[in-house]
């Protein structure tokens, strides 16, 4: 049995939205400007992770529906040359399940060989492809891994898939995909006991760990805020076995905030509750740099002020944020015959009606007014 996919409000093809400033980048009304574009080539995924969707899948879009890679090449030259793009983020769904996925990279490399492209992915496939990829232009690469253990792995995932997904990242690794970043969800009694062995992992290899609170972007919508392991409560289980130090270097935007990772003192700080002795002095023994971790609070320690995020969703609509409930057709505009400057403005439209802030963290979030988004983090792109 299936579930539905519950499609935002979209505006279809036609006249372009009013409101926002024309010939500049995509600004919003908060004074923010996206130059970060996260794209999703595809909705399918060959996992049933069970912070994501049920068990039974979702009614997936049809081939045709989905952005075709002249088409993407097109929309992206768009945001870099009209829009100030400067980073590009592949997500899906699952990337890989699409065939053509060299393709599309291969086409947006040629139209700019300097732009930065990197990929989300499950690992499943990656192997090999990591190379051709590579090839192709890849830069990059994020491989979502929540559990090192086949069990925890199977009970999370609902594939025996583990072991695909390690060889994938080590793959990725051989083949320049570097750094390598290891994205994380932790699950109150299922795997968060994992934090200090999946970082010992992580670090041993090379790889940029990045913890991700559990968001309401469940298909089922079974999401709680007491269910969710809190970015508090992750650094708390690392300094277990490890000392945080806040990183040095600026955030500028970025969704993780970064902390140095150090041998473990018999007194020291608790990034998680803000107490002890020994933050950030660098001083003593053995007391290295292993390496950094990243944790992505989106929602008890929001960054949406600084958010530079922009979306485009398998079937090419616009999401001004991951938790929007309205969409633009850009897309559909396109294939309606559309300029580049149409489709820049009809981008701008979108971006300068984004919120302020998605309000995940107030205290009622799992009162009645809070509305999650009906869409879910495969159907949008991550």
């Amino acid at each position: 049995m299936s579930v539905s996919l519950g499609l935002p409000r979209v505006r279809r093809a036609g006249p372009v939205p009013s409101g926002a400033p024309e010939g500049t980048g995509l600004t919003d009304r908060h004074g923010r400007r996206a130059t970060d574009l996260r794209l999703s080539v595809i909705d399918k995924c060959n996992l049933r992770c069970t912070y994501c969707m049920p068990a039974d899948g979702l009614p997936w879009l049809p081939s045709a529906q989905l952005m075709s890679p002249a088409e993407i090449t097109r929309i992206v030259d768009v945001g870099v040359r009209r829009l100030g793009i400067t980073e590009l983020r592949l997500t899906g769904g699952e990337p890989l399940v699409r065939p053509d996925l060299e393709q599309i990279i291969a086409g947006v490399r040629k139209t700019h060989p300097h732009l930065p492209i990197s990929m989300t992915t499950n690992g499943i496939g990656l192997t090999p492809r990591a190379a051709g990829l590579a090839a192709a232009g890849l830069d990059r690469i994020n491989v979502s891994l929540d559990s090192l253990d086949a069990e925890t792995f199977r009970a999370l995932a609902r594939r025996d898939r583990l072991g695909e997904v390690l060889a994938g990242a080590e793959a990725a690794a051989a083949a320049g995909l570097v750094p390598v970043k290891i994205n994380a969800v932790l699950m109150r009694g299922v795997n968060d006991h994992e934090a200090p062995d999946l970082l010992g992992w992580a670090l041993e290899r090379g790889f940029a760990l990045r913890f991700i609170e559990q968001m309401p972007l469940d298909a089922d919508h079974g999401w709680t805020r007491q269910d969710m392991v809190t970015a508090a409560e992750i650094r708390h289980r690392l300094s277990t076995g490890y000392r945080l130090d806040p990183h040095p270097e600026a955030r500028d935007g970025a969704p993780a905030q970064l902390w140095d990772v150090r041998p473990q003192h018999t007194t020291g700080h608790d990034p998680g509750t803000g107490t002890g002795d020994g933050a950030g002095t660098g001083d003593g023994a053995g007391d290295g740099v292993l390496g950094t971790v990243g944790i992505i609070a989106s929602v008890t320690e929001p960054f949406c002020t600084d958010c530079k995020r922009t979306r485009i969703t398998a079937e090419g609509r616009i999401r001004s944020c991951l938790f929007s409930h309205q969409e633009e057709d850009l897309l559909g505009l396109l294939r309606a015959g559309a300029t580049d400057t149409e489709l820049a403005q009809r981008w701008r439209a979108a971006m300068w009606a984004k919120p302020a802030a998605h309000g995940m963290d107030h205290p009622g979030l799992d009162s009645a007014d809070y509305i999650q988004p009906q869409r879910s983090m495969s159907a949008i792109g991550g």
